[in-house]
């Protein structure tokens, strides 16, 4: 399954409103890109998604149930999570690191199975950090600790991924690779993303948020305008479609190009 759904979902913190009455669904294999300025209330809305905030209001759900209410194990097994911090883990191997995506579907104190170890391998090759296995994950580039998070997650074997800034610290190569390998694995997702390029490229829909709320929601055709990129990101920039993709190209209008 892994059908999501946002209803009504605000986020309150320290008399300030965060996230204000974000309603979204996102159907079972979709991928769906959250866009917006920084401090537009993104990463707080992906925290209420993975449990790490609770909603001020409103509710998360994930099948029909409310994440909130179930047990936390039940949600380990269908939702992973990919941060932007890679930091932490210390003393622990890449393959161990990696391997902790199989805890949720394992008893305490169990080791890992044939499967496990063959899951991990997978994941570890996929991403391409399968010569880092031995290395000390606290001892990795930015970018080397990105991929590896993200083999974490895809060795979770989830439903749904929810990502925020995915593509943070990787290279132009690993950028492509990371969001082919979530859309290609048929899961739902949710990527929060600040290239809109790469938003327009790998995501079905687009919501873009500004002030906590949602401004915008439909395909990337649909939402991305100069209008709308005018008003959002006080940017302006021409929207053009790729000449061999079709897909939406932000191009950004600096002050020597403007008219």
């Amino acid at each position: 399954m892994g059908a999501l759904a946002v209803r009504e979902v605000s986020m309150r913190i320290g008399g300030r409103d965060l996230v204000r009455a974000v309603t979204f669904e996102v159907a079972p294999g979709e991928v769906l890109g959250l866009a917006g300025p920084n401090g537009a209330g993104k990463s707080t809305l992906l925290r209420t998604l993975y449990r790490v905030l609770r909603p001020t209001a409103g509710q998360v759900l994930l099948d029909g149930h409310d994440v909130w209410r179930m047990p936390g194990r039940w949600l380990a097994r269908r939702l992973a999570a990919v941060l932007q911090d890679g930091g932490g883990d210390f003393g622990l191997s890449v393959h161990d690191v990696v391997s902790m995506g199989r805890t949720p579907h394992k008893r305490a104190f169990d080791g890992d199975s044939p499967a496990d170890r063959a899951i991990v391998a997978e994941a570890l090759e996929r991403l391409d950090v399968a010569d880092l296995a031995h290395a000390p994950f606290d001892r990795l580039s930015g970018g080397e600790r990105q991929r590896v998070l993200i083999a974490r997650a895809l060795a979770q074997r989830p439903e749904v991924m929810v990502l925020d800034e995915p593509t943070n610290h990787l290279d132009l190569r690993h950028q492509l690779d990371a969001l082919r390998l979530v859309r290609g694995l048929g899961i739902t997702a949710v990527i929060a993303l600040h290239d809109l390029n790469l938003a327009a490229a790998f995501c079905d829909r687009l919501c873009v948020m500004d002030g906590g709320a949602i401004v915008a929601l439909g395909t990337p055709r649909e939402v991305l305008t100069p209008e709308l990129l005018r008003d959002v990101y006080r940017v302006d920039a021409e929207v053009g479609a790729h000449p061999r993709t079709g897909v939406p190209q932000v191009t950004l209008i600096t002050e020597g190009d403007a008219p």
